[in-house]
């Protein structure tokens, strides 16, 4: 049966499309290991509507039972059900967080909670996975997950996983990982904050140079005897995701890209000069040029949702009038009729992930013997 407070389209809290897009998330989610349906399911029935105390105090309590149970487990010797739990403990704290002001205390507990839980899971991988720390900005550095490939001792392919400003690498670790290991590559799961606290994004938003982070980064792979320098790719996770694009513009290391393509960039430019009537768009200021406009080393796979805020005829549109000399673009685009049509895929993201590192395995190949 259906929670009362759960609408006939599973949309939770109409008059709150941010609880219910969290609460979407958590759902798909369940399909990689992020949640179960049975859980989510009774925590709607549990909520309070308009309560965003119910809200926090709930996924709480349930991340706590989560991570009771993989403690529980790993000290038995069950690791795989260890790391099972501290997944849905990691993803339900973040849930926990999420409608919690970031001056509030009780948002910082849950973050520094979940990210316990995800050192936990690393460590109880097989091989187990570590924390890298990449030097970015005077007095600020990167951090990441760096999840080795299963094969052993091998040089593997390698998939950087890194999310727009504001959202934290944790959730790659269920989202993304399992397709990275499937296909014997390593991940390396990324954000911008580094060990911040959630109000340094006001400080990364007036940023206009996020893309320097990625070379950064892969200066940082080069030293790594796991990696297969010649096969690194990134995948930008979400939409919005043009400071990647114009990564790759300035990074020929990369072997291949799963972003945007600088379609945020070019309908940026567009809105601008329509609003100002303005018959030369190449005048029109954006951060750098977009990915589309340029010549790119590696080839570019643009994904996007027929449902999503830009529509899919004006993505082909732009593709095809943006694309230029031998710069390899290609843009999917999910159906209702097949679900991920959603934006950023958020109905179905297994789908589209499917797609993603099934089109990253046909140009990095499988992993080498050292």
């Amino acid at each position: 049966m259906i929670p009362a407070c759960l609408s006939d389209d599973w949309t939770l809290c109409p008059e709150r499309e941010d609880i219910s897009a969290e609460f979407t998330r958590l759902l798909t989610a369940a399909q990689e290991g992020g949640a179960t349906i049975a859980e989510c399911l009774m925590i709607a029935r549990q909520l309070k509507r308009g309560d965003d105390q119910s809200w926090h105090r709930e996924w709480k309590n349930l991340a706590q039972a989560n991570r009771l149970r993989a403690e529980a487990a790993f000290a038995e010797g069950h690791r795989a059900t260890a790391q099972r739990n501290w997944l849905r403990a990691m993803n339900y704290y973040s849930a926990a967080a999420m409608p919690l002001d970031q001056a509030d205390e009780r948002r910082w507990v849950a973050v520094l909670a979940m990210q316990d839980c995800a050192r936990r899971f690393l460590a109880a991988r097989d091989p187990a996975g570590e924390i890298m720390t990449i030097p970015w900005l005077d007095g600020h550095s990167l951090q990441g997950y760096f999840l080795p490939a299963p094969s052993g001792r091998v040089r593997a392919p390698t998939v950087i996983c890194i999310g727009e400003p504001g959202h934290r690498k944790e959730e790659f670790l269920f989202k993304l990982a399992p397709h990275a290991r499937e296909r014997g590559f390593s991940l390396l799961a990324l954000d911008l904050f580094g060990d911040q606290r959630d109000d340094y994004l006001d400080a990364l938003l007036r940023r206009r140079d996020l893309e320097s982070a990625i070379p950064c980064v892969m200066d940082y792979l080069e030293t790594c005897s796991e990696v297969d320098f010649e096969r690194v790719a990134i995948v930008a996770d979400g939409w919005g995701s043009s400071f990647v694009a114009r990564a790759v513009l300035q990074e020929p290391r990369l072997a291949a890209a799963v972003c945007d393509g600088g379609l945020w960039d070019l309908h940026e430019r567009a809105f601008f000069a329509s609003r100002f009537a303005m018959s030369d768009v190449s005048i029109v200021p954006v951060p750098h040029a977009p990915l589309m406009a340029s010549s790119a080393d590696c080839p570019v796979l643009i994904t996007l949702g027929e449902d999503g805020w830009l529509k899919a005829d004006r993505a082909r549109q732009i593709v095809q009038t943006s694309r230029l000399g031998s710069s390899d673009v290609m843009l999917k685009v999910f159906t209702a009729a097949e679900t991920g049509a959603a934006e950023g895929h958020a109905d179905n993201p297994s789908l589209a992930n499917e797609y993603i590192f099934d089109w990253l395995e046909s140009r990095l190949g499988a992993a080498r013997r050292i």
